[in-house]
């Protein structure tokens, strides 16, 4: 999953270096910018904003009147629905600057797939022997991340690149494993992983080593994209169970709150700075969001 939204998902004990750790610190809401716009699918009963892309194309999920998963593309002010021809449903989760998009289907036997969808033909994913696989990012370069679930039911990260799957786990990581969920051009990558005692960790993977991310006061934090300036966004919990999109620039933490929502995620940003995520309202309504400076 990612945190609670999308139907799958959902520091450092740590293996390499606690400089991330320790340089993260909190940021007052002056830091955060300002400019919110919603997001709604026509139609659906909610929606949720993954990713955006420099161009500012948005993907991600929505929800029919009948609870039913569908992906959505929302460019120029217009949105297309994406469907793998013969899926039960389909969910986006990252768009590169190319316009290449990644996600996740489930085919007729509500088996799972990654996907990639380049110059309107789709590609199935599948790690060798997995019975199940995600794909949950992809760079400029087309390198995909993503996780896959062996035949134990044990989560992997994973790397595609040039046609190669690279298995990656942290070690020491708890039963739920490694979730890996953005790769940005460097090749550095982020995600998330609960350790022995089920507290969820973010996690930032550069140029082999893993480093942690905690946001300061969270009792879960959540990594889910990483830009091309190395600037990540993601969610966290409260002590309270509330969740909090954040923005994690330059070792400094900022607070991601929709004006008037009980939670906020942040899900994805560009190199611009600008995120998307989703929110729920007073009514317990979920939306997508847009923030922009």
């Amino acid at each position: 999953m990612k945190k609670r939204n999308i139907t799958l998902t959902t520091v450092l004990l740590v293996f390499g270096c606690f400089w991330l750790s320790s340089a993260v610190k909190a940021a007052n809401d002056s830091r955060q910018p300002t400019t919110f716009t919603q997001i709604d699918v026509p139609g659906a009963s909610a929606t949720i904003a993954n990713s955006i892309n420099p161009r500012g194309d948005i993907v991600g999920l929505y929800f029919d009147s009948s609870g039913n998963p569908g992906g959505f593309l929302l460019s120029n002010g217009a949105f297309t629905t994406i469907n793998v021809p013969g899926a039960a449903f389909t969910i986006t989760t990252a768009i590169n600057a190319q316009g290449e998009i990644v996600g996740l289907y489930f085919d007729s036997s509500f088996n799972g797939h990654g996907f990639l969808l380049s110059n309107g033909a789709f590609t199935a994913i599948d790690v060798p022997g997995a019975i199940f696989t995600i794909a949950s990012g992809i760079n400029p370069g087309g390198d995909i991340v993503g996780d896959y679930f062996d035949s134990t039911g044990l989560r992997h990260g994973y790397l595609l690149s040039n046609g190669a799957f690279t298995t990656i786990d942290l070690p020491g990581a708890g039963p739920f494993g490694t979730d890996v969920e953005s790769i940005n051009p460097q090749g550095e990558i982020v995600g998330f992983y609960e350790d022995s005692s089920s507290n969820t960790h973010g996690l930032l993977l550069r140029k082999g080593i893993f480093s942690t991310i905690d946001v300061p006061g969270a009792v879960q934090t959540f990594a889910i994209t990483i830009s091309t300036r190395g600037d990540i966004v993601g969610t966290s919990i409260d002590a309270s169970g509330n969740s909090h999109g954040y923005l994690l620039r330059n070792g400094t933490v900022t607070t991601i709150d929709f004006p008037g929502a009980i939670l906020t995620d942040a899900n994805g940003i560009n190199p611009r700075g600008d995120i998307v995520g989703d929110y729920t309202d007073s009514s317990g309504n979920e939306h997508g969001y847009l923030l922009s400076k």
